[in-house]
């Protein structure tokens, strides 16, 4: 992606690159948003959770950033180094062009405790070329004041809550609590930033040449060691990548949970409320992310994330809205209190800005049947669940039973009150009847006279009333007339054969109300209020369902061209946020797992359908 970068150097306010005009870069716990005129506009440290460091995305005053690239007119262009999540803005300029290449280093060894850093390294590769830096971090959601020590080529920024250190090898200004740099690269010449978490135990450390040479190379190695054990060979072999290398980067290392996204309070319309905080683990998000790291030969996160499962998701957690939460901190701590953070005006003034996440208490029924499906394929892909495990899970599948015809808030958390949702009662009956295709697999105990009567009541009662004679569709909840793209998992939960009349009159439904270009809508907040204002642009996992369904259903060439499509609205690096809006623009938390984990599943699927 081309574009000339107009930003001041002199600390004035600075405009709001647009979300997708961004890349990833991360460690395995925590991610850096670099834009394309190489300004890092949000990063949380030490940890994905942690306040934030640098997050100009949501203030673009005061929420701090560390801009680096040539200090002359250049166009840019943006790519990740092939096979890796070590990422490259380039400048094209009238007299040269360099490169600034940005990691977090990380290799096969853990990551030091405590020990986090970013690396930038800046190239002249033609001619000759002026580069400027400068580095304004705004620690606690640039609320917590901080001082500067300055001492030769170290600058350590110093704050209650975190201490940073940065080490480069050009001189380095201060300018008030921050740092400035302006040098001038020859062609073959390269300068070096690292930014180093420090404090207690943690002391400064140099960054030179040759180390950064070091960690570059031990960094895309480990990458592409990574990426080696894909067994994806299809059509869309980049696009499948680099929505794996994604996820992995959504993952945090030392629990094995999988963010939702990495970032907090992007809009899902520009100017409205719609804006949540993304960076923790959603058992429903994980549980699918599990699939799609399984389908591509990933055993490794599967593992992780059954680890994750079986320590801190206990059916004995107790609470009013079942034995398990919807979401978990990525400690697995369970208390994720929501507030608002009013000094920040939001990204292009779209407030609140939020931390913390409310709908951590809701009652989501469907969440029983992700983990248990993702439990289910791991005991089948990668290899068979303890007996231990298997007693959480029958204690999961006995409590669904109980109270699988409550009314719950439903997949989309709606803040509009409880109802009976279809895709709750579907993934209720999946929990089930995974559990029940275990047992009879591998002989395991298990109360199957009771499990399949509930599985079979909550069938019928699916068929029957969430069925709509008018629309000749299925709806998005009993007694109702409404439509939800939810509906489109009916197929692939192998609830519905892709091809009964029933559900091929739904999916016609579904498209004429529903998909606009290819693109999704999840419903018609007009015709279902979900208690929030404003609206919304199209859900890019419906998209992504949409195209499985049609596949599934045997229309190939529809599903191969919306597939297509859908390609076309990712960002200049195959990155997606959580939705699109109506101009074609993304929107919402950036990039959204779920949106890459069902890019895999339909590229997957589809390949394997055209054969």
């Amino acid at each position: 992606m081309d574009g000339t970068t107009d930003r001041p150097g002199d600390g004035s306010a600075r405009r709001y690159m647009p979300i997708a005009d961004h890349g990833l870069i991360g460690d395995l716990r925590s991610v850096a948003l670099v834009a394309t005129d190489g300004t890092i506009d949000w990063y949380c440290a030490p940890r994905f959770d942690a306040p934030s460091v640098f997050a100009a995305l949501l203030d673009a005053g005061r929420g701090g950033c560390f801009e680096l690239g040539a200090a002359v007119p250049a166009r840019t262009k943006q790519f990740y180094f092939p096979d890796t999540n070590v990422l490259i803005t380039r400048y094209f300029t009238e007299d040269g062009v360099g490169e600034v290449q940005d990691f977090m280093p990380v290799s096969g060894e853990s990551v030091e405790e405590g020990r986090h850093r970013l690396i930038r390294r800046v190239l002249c590769v033609r001619g000759s070329l002026p580069f400027r830096a400068r580095v304004a971090p705004r620690f606690g959601y640039a609320a917590l004041p901080h001082t500067l020590r300055l001492a030769g080529d170290v600058a350590v920024f110093e704050s209650d809550a975190l201490d940073l250190a940065l080490t480069a090898t050009v001189p380095l200004e201060p300018d008030g609590q921050d740092v400035r740099s302006e040098f001038k690269l020859a062609e073959g010449e390269t300068a070096v930033f690292a930014l180093d978490q420090v404090g207690g135990a943690l002391t400064p450390r140099g960054c030179a040449h040759e180390e950064a040479e070091q960690e570059f190379s031990a960094t895309v190695r480990y990458w592409r060691n990574w990426l080696a054990a894909s067994r994806y060979r299809g059509r869309w072999r980049e696009m499948v990548h680099r929505s794996a290398l994604t996820l992995k980067l959504l993952t945090y290392a030392p629990t094995g949970a999988i963010v939702a996204a990495p970032t907090t309070s992007l809009p899902e319309e520009v100017g409205g409320e719609r804006n949540w905080d993304y960076r923790y683990m959603w058992v429903r998000d994980a549980a699918f992310c599990v699939y799609a790291m399984l389908r591509l030969g990933f055993t490794e996160e599967a593992e992780a994330f059954m680890a994750f499962v079986s320590r801190h998701i206990s059916p004995g957690d107790g609470k009013p809205s079942g034995p398990l939460q919807i979401m978990y901190g990525i400690d697995g701590r369970t208390d994720l209190p929501e507030r608002t953070l009013d000094h920040l005006e939001g990204h292009r003034g779209s407030s609140p800005v939020r931390v913390g996440n409310a709908a951590a208490d809701q009652l989501q029924l469907d969440v029983y049947g992700a983990l248990i499906d993702s439990i289910y394929l791991y005991d089948k892909w990668a290899e068979p669940i303890s007996s231990e495990q298997w007693d959480h899970v029958t204690a999961l599948v006995d409590w669904v039973c109980e109270n699988w015809d409550q009314p719950d808030e439903g997949i989309w958390e709606t803040r509009g009150g409880r109802k009976n949702f279809l895709y709750s009662r579907l993934m209720c009956w999946v929990a089930i009847e995974r559990a029940v295709r275990m047992a009879r697999r591998r002989g395991l105990p298990a109360d199957l006279p009771h499990w399949t009567a509930c599985r079979d009541t909550i069938y019928r009662r699916v068929m029957t009333d969430c069925w709509s004679e008018e629309l000749r569709a299925f709806v998005q909840h009993e007694g109702g007339e409404v439509l939800d793209a939810a509906l489109l998992m009916m197929p692939m939960s192998k609830f519905i054969a892709p091809k009964d009349p029933k559900w091929l009159s739904t999916l016609d439904c579904l498209t004429r109300e529903l998909v606009s270009d290819s693109l999704v809508y999840r419903y018609d907040p007009q015709v279902s209020p979900d208690g929030l204002h404003g609206a919304e642009g199209t859900f890019s996992i419906c998209s992504f369902w949409y195209v499985e369904a049609l596949t599934r259903a045997g229309r190939l060439d529809e599903a191969r061209l919306a597939f297509e499509k859908m390609l076309t609205y990712g960002n200049h690096l195959g990155l997606y946020a959580e939705e699109i809006g109506h101009t074609g623009h993304q929107q919402g938390n950036f990039p959204q797992a779920f949106t890459h984990l069902s890019l895999i599943s339909a590229a997957y699927n589809l390949d394997r359908a055209l054969g």
